[in-house]
């Protein structure tokens, strides 16, 4: 008993509709991410989020402005004849804050180079 063949126009018709679902899925899956993105994009805005780079920007101004505090503060003690303090709390929290900024922002550079 022999087998019938197949007609070629219907693979052909079967490999065209095969095509334009495997483009349906990618265009809906490409929308799908754009409406994704839109709406994180939204929430970010009204959550009044900020960039992590805007984040350790300031971070980085703050602990500029701390130091600069504590030579003034120093300067000033020594014009007023005082004795400077010993370390203090100050130093102790810009210290930890340092750590903490120098940590961040390896964890930023490592998540960017991926």
């Amino acid at each position: 008993m022999a087998r019938p063949k197949p007609d070629p126009r219907f693979l052909d018709d079967l490999a065209r509709v095969a095509g334009g679902a495997v483009n349906i899925v990618s265009g809906l899956q490409h929308h799908l991410r754009e409406d994704m993105r839109s709406r994180m994009d939204d929430f970010a805005s009204r959550a009044d989020l900020v960039p992590r780079e805007d984040l350790e920007r300031a971070e980085g101004m703050i602990l500029k402005l701390r130091e600069r505090v504590e030579v003034l503060e120093s300067r000033l003690d020594k014009l007023e004849g005082k004795k400077p303090q010993a370390k203090s709390m100050k130093s102790k929290s810009m210290k930890a804050m340092k750590g903490a900024a120098k940590k961040a922002s390896g964890k930023s550079r490592k998540k960017g180079s991926k």
